[in-house]
């Protein structure tokens, strides 16, 4: 399965932007979904996962109350809306796809995940 991202660019601290990620095969509600993002110098990071099911998303601490993982079947792509972006927001980010078999599984682990995008860069200037 190969993921597609997009929506990364460049915009000013305080906007938003929303990134997609679709899979090549298969209907993005077969997947737990994650976002990661790995800054300059950094580890990769947790940013947000959304289980097969839709519900119950989980959040980094960081990203908390600005960023929303969701995923719409009928358009069989997954997204991360972010707002109120910030300068330490600027990374790759990651899109992933967990062939989990429970519907409500999700995990914060890049380890656990069997698929990646080719990330996509979001650049936050100040």
């Amino acid at each position: 399965v190969q993921l597609q991202a997009s929506g990364g660019g460049l915009v000013q601290a305080g906007g938003s932007l929303r990134l997609s990620c679709a899979p090549s095969r298969r209907t993005v509600s077969s997947y737990a979904m994650g976002w990661f993002r790995q800054a300059p110098g950094k580890e990769r990071e947790f940013v947000a996962a959304i289980p097969r099911t839709g519900g119950n998303s989980h959040y980094a601490d960081s990203v908390k109350g600005r960023f929303t993982i969701s995923r719409d079947n009928a358009d069989n792509t997954g997204y991360l809306q972010m707002s109120r972006l910030q300068s330490e927001d600027t990374a790759v980010y990651y899109c992933a796809f967990d062939e989990v078999g429970s519907a409500t599984y999700i995990s914060p682990n890049p380890g656990r995940y069997d698929y990646w995008g080719q990330g996509t860069l979001v650049t936050v200037s100040s």
